[in-house]
C-alpha cells in the first residue's frame, strides 16, 4: 500500500451505494442457489415441518408447482428428499432402488413439467432404512462400507433413469464416488454429474431435516463412525482430494455456516467446484430469531448466503432459496 490517511479514505468508496455496489467483490443471484425440497405421497397434500416453520413436505402436484416457481424466481436446480412411508423402509433399504419410489416418480413429474430445471437427487440410504442409517447394518450396528458401496450405485443408477441431472451422495462411504462413476459410464450417462457431499461432518445441526423426512427416532446410535468429526479440518481435504480423484465433478461441505473455513480451504487448495448447505438446522435458528424479534429476516438471509459466496461457493443448498431469489428480484 503506497498511501496512508488523509490520502488514503476507504471510505470513500462506501459513501454512496451506487459505489458500493461497484466496489462490491462478491455477488449473489438466484443462480447461486440449489432449493431443497421434501417430497411426500398423496395428491394436493401440504405437510408443514413444525421445526421447519415455513417449509412443507409436498405430494408430487406440489413439488411440480415448486418447480415451476424456482424456474419462474431464476433458482437453476431442486434437490429432492423423499419421505419414505414406514412400510417400505427396511433393514436392506431397498425401496431406494425402486424405480417407482418417491424419488424417481417426483424426478420424472419435474422433468416432464419443467425440463430445464436441475434435478439434484440424494443418495443415501437414511430415507429408506428402518434404523435410520445412511447404508447397510451388521449384527452389532456398524454401518458396512463396501455392501453398502453396492447399494448406493443401484441407487444411483435408478435415479439417473429416472431423469435426475445431479447424483449427490451423502453418505460418507469410503470408495463410493467412483464405482458410482464408473456405473454411470457403463450405462452411458456420462453428463450425469457427481456432487459429492466430501466433508459432511457428524453435526448437531441437522435435526429439524430427520424430522422432514420422518427418521427423528428410527436412528440407533450415531452417524459418528462415517461423518466427519467436527475438530478436523486436514480430513476434510483428504475426503475432497479422493473424491476428485474418483470422478466427482463438484463437492459438497456441510453443515455451512460453521464450516466457512472449510469452505475457504477446499477452493484453495483444489479450485473445483465447491457448495454449500445451509442445513435445516441453520435455518431454524435464522426462523426462530426472527419469531424472537431478534433479527430481520431479510437482512439475515442475504447476509449468511453472501457469507457462502465470500467464503468461495460457486452455489448454496438453502430452505430460503425462493424468499432469497424473490429479494433479489425485487
Amino acid at each position: 500500500m503506497t498511501a496512508a490517511y488523509p490520502a488514503l479514505r476507504l471510505r470513500r468508496t462506501r459513501a454512496s451505494g451506487w459505489s458500493r455496489r461497484l466496489h462490491a467483490e462478491n455477488t449473489l443471484t438466484p443462480a447461486d442457489l440449489i432449493w431443497p425440497l421434501f417430497v411426500t405421497d398423496g395428491q394436493g397434500v401440504e405437510e408443514p415441518i413444525a421445526t421447519l416453520p415455513g417449509v412443507s413436505r409436498w405430494s408430487l402436484d406440489g413439488i411440480v408447482a415448486r418447480a415451476k416457481e424456482a424456474r419462474d424466481l431464476g433458482i437453476p436446480c431442486l434437490a429432492l428428499f423423499p419421505n419414505t412411508p414406514h412400510d417400505r423402509r427396511s433393514h436392506d433399504g431397498a425401496e431406494a432402488a425402486n424405480p417407482d419410489n418417491l424419488m424417481c416418480r417426483a424426478t420424472r413429474a419435474i422433468k416432464d413439467a419443467v425440463p430445464d430445471i436441475g434435478v439434484l437427487t440424494d443418495v443415501a440410504l437414511d430415507p429408506y432404512t428402518a434404523h435410520g442409517h445412511d447404508g447397510l447394518v451388521d449384527d452389532s450396528g456398524y454401518v458396512l462400507n463396501d455392501a453398502t458401496v453396492e447399494a448406493l450405485v443401484a441407487q444411483s443408477l435408478n435415479q439417473a433413469r429416472a431423469g435426475a441431472d445431479v447424483i449427490a451422495p451423502s453418505d460418507m462411504m469410503d470408495g463410493r464416488i467412483g464405482l458410482i462413476r464408473a456405473a454411470l459410464e457403463d450405462e452411458g450417462f456420462v453428463n450425469v454429474q457427481i456432487m459429492s457431499y466430501a466433508a459432511k461432518y457428524a453435526s448437531a445441526f441437522y435435526g429439524p431435516f430427520r424430522d422432514a423426512v420422518n427418521t427423528r427416532g428410527l436412528l440407533k446410535g450415531d452417524k459418528k463412525t462415517y461423518q466427519m468429526d467436527p475438530a478436523n479440518a486436514q480430513e476434510a481435504l483428504r475426503e475432497v482430494a479422493l473424491d476428485l480423484a474418483e470422478g466427482a465433478d463438484s463437492v459438497m461441505v456441510k453443515p455451512g455456516l460453521p464450516y466457512l473455513d472449510i469452505i475457504r480451504q477446499v477452493k484453495d487448495r483444489f479450485a473445483v467446484p465447491v457448495f454449500a448447505y445451509q442445513v435445516s438446522g441453520e435455518y431454524a435458528m435464522i426462523e426462530a430469531a426472527v419469531a424472537a424479534g431478534a433479527a430481520d429476516r431479510d437482512a439475515m438471509v442475504l447476509e449468511t448466503l453472501l457469507a457462502f459466496k465470500r467464503a468461495g461457493c460457486s452455489g448454496v443448498l438453502t430452505y430460503h432459496a425462493a424468499h432469497a431469489a424473490r429479494l433479489m428480484g425485487a
